[in-house]
């Protein structure tokens, strides 16, 4: 593990993000904490605008499909606390 000063990642970032997709771990060290530098996966963002409109109509597809089924849906808050777990 790679533990840099704020001010070092900053002069060497280029640096620093290669050895994080090399799989390397590093930390950066601030007055406001330790922080690990990861990778971003295709998970973590929508790519697109256009990836972002087919999982909405995904979505929708499959609230319309449990509504013509009678199935009980959620409500919206109980949506947002389990995407808050």
């Amino acid at each position: 593990m790679t533990i840099v000063s704020t001010r070092d990642f900053r002069s060497n970032q280029s640096r620093y993000l290669d050895m994080v997709s090399r799989g390397e771990n590093v930390v950066l060290k601030s007055r406001k904490g330790h922080f690990k530098i990861v990778p971003v996966s295709d998970d973590d963002t929508i790519t697109s605008k256009q990836g972002l409109v087919e999982e909405l109509r995904a979505a929708l597809a499959e609230v319309k499909e449990s509504i013509e089924k009678g199935k009980n849906l959620q409500s919206l808050d109980n949506l947002i606390d389990e995407l808050a777990d």
